[in-house]
């Protein structure tokens, strides 16, 4: 250091006054970014949940019965693939409810488990 040049450089503490400050933004703003991930995944789940019901029910229109899996209504192209539930993160996790008293999938349920953000079942949907 040569004379009449001040040293360069942060000071330890305002180093930890900086990392103090963002440690506080971050714990505001976490909660908030995680709700809304699962407030989205709850979105998709909802238009998947009403996508397959309404293939479902077309597919009935016009074969007079019920699809006897998801895949056959891939197969038929009523879908275009069975959709990832986005809560188990699998196609395959999906519950099919068949018709009382026949076979084959009336309706469909999510395979997640737990509850919404509104406080229902995923497995109510």
């Amino acid at each position: 250091m040569t004379a009449g040049r001040p040293a360069r450089g942060f000071t330890l503490i305002e180093l930890l006054v900086v990392l103090a400050v963002m440690a506080l933004l971050v714990s505001l703003v976490a909660p908030r970014y995680l709700d809304r991930v699962d407030g989205a995944r709850e979105a998709v789940l909802r238009h998947n949940l009403q996508g397959l019901r309404t293939a479902i029910d077309q597919f009935y229109r016009d074969k007079a019965r019920y699809p006897t899996s998801l895949d056959e209504l891939a197969a038929q192209r009523y879908v275009r693939a069975v959709p990832v539930d986005p809560l188990t993160g699998s196609a395959r996790t999906w519950v099919a409810v068949p018709p009382t008293g026949g076979a084959g999938v009336f309706d469909i349920k999510s395979g997640a488990t737990g509850r919404a953000g509104d406080g229902s079942d995923y497995a109510y949907w």
